[in-house]
């Protein structure tokens, strides 16, 4: 049996930002398209729909992105004993 030792609260937190990256990410679609003789209102509407397009997908890659990094990160954070306790040590008169 392999025991592997996890911390629970960042692995947890980078499944959550994961899974809210692949919503976003889904969610989003595909990035819109123009089409021949547009006026330049819609011309003008299309770049800024592709602005926000490319903003969700910068947005949903980073939150993939940090989320991994923190499931990683979860695998290797361990609490030591007496990491918890602080001693303060008073000064020689």
């Amino acid at each position: 049996m392999l025991l592997v030792l996890v911390d629970k609260k960042i692995l947890t937190g980078g499944i959550v930002m994961i899974v809210a990256g692949i919503v976003i990410g889904l969610t989003v679609g595909e990035a819109p398209t123009g089409q021949t003789g547009m006026t330049e209102e819609e011309i003008v509407d299309l770049m800024i729909a592709e602005d926000e397009n490319q903003a969700y997908q910068l947005l949903y890659g980073i939150l993939m992105g940090v989320g991994f990094l923190l499931v990683l990160i979860s695998f290797g954070a361990r609490r030591r004993k007496g990491s918890a306790k602080r001693s303060e040590k008073k000064p020689a008169e």
